[in-house]
């Protein structure tokens, strides 16, 4: 009988030595799994404090972009630059155009990029829309082409052309600005692109940049007049 007292005493031991060890390990895990949690939560914290000023630094340079000028630009007194629509040939005063006096349906500028020389009083209706038109002749490099043709497909109220006698091999033209660029990674591209995309020299912003005239030539109706 003792023997038996012995030998269930010495269990009961060995059963409280496993349950507190069992015990200590779950303590042991709950701490770890909340100190991991604690450096997760830190770090998103931190990834997110630092991807808001990322993106409020950003903004800053976009706000300035946006109101820095831009060197070189030519600009046209909105008051001198006509915006009758009107169905008869236009003769402008500045090549590309950059206002005046336009056709009722604008040229399609939703990223288009056209091979052929546009009828310039369509191309001023979309510029009326907050379009930047870039054109260029034969002297400029395939290469810049290339890169501004792939940077214009990518952003809406924009389109690309060819002006075969335009003064400068690449110029892009907005409603009343104009400059004249050195090649695709000229910065005042970007700058140009930022500034006036919609931008605050739009006397229609908002208006479509679709539903006009398409590379064929063909348009649908004249639409916000």
């Amino acid at each position: 009988m003792a023997a038996n007292r012995s030998t269930n005493a010495d269990r009961r031991a060995r059963i409280e030595e496993m349950r507190r060890a069992e015990q200590a390990r779950e303590r042991r895990n709950r701490i770890l799994t909340i100190g991991v949690s604690a450096v997760v939560v830190l770090s998103l914290v931190g990834f997110g404090g630092w991807a808001i000023n990322k993106q409020s630094e950003k903004k800053d340079q976009e706000a300035a972009a946006a109101k820095a000028p831009i060197e070189g630009e030519k600009d046209w007194d909105a008051k001198d630059l006509g915006r009758n629509h009107v169905e008869t040939p236009v003769t402008y005063k500045m090549n590309p155009p950059v206002g005046g006096d336009h056709h009722p349906i604008w040229q399609n500028c939703n990223g288009d990029v056209y091979d052929k020389p546009l009828a310039k009083n369509h191309a001023v209706h979309s510029l009326e829309h907050g379009a930047v038109w870039v054109t260029y002749n034969k002297k400029a490099d395939k290469g810049d082409l290339d890169k501004l043709s792939a940077k214009v497909k990518k952003t809406p109220y924009s389109l690309m052309s060819p002006v075969d006698d335009q003064s400068g091999a690449i110029m892009l033209s907005a409603w009343g600005k104009q400059v004249t660029v050195d090649g695709a990674s000229d910065p005042r591209v970007d700058a140009f692109f930022t500034k006036y995309v919609n931008g605050p020299q739009t006397p229609e912003p908002g208006a479509a940049c679709t539903g006009g005239v398409d590379a064929s030539g063909q348009g649908g109706k004249a639409m916000g007049q």
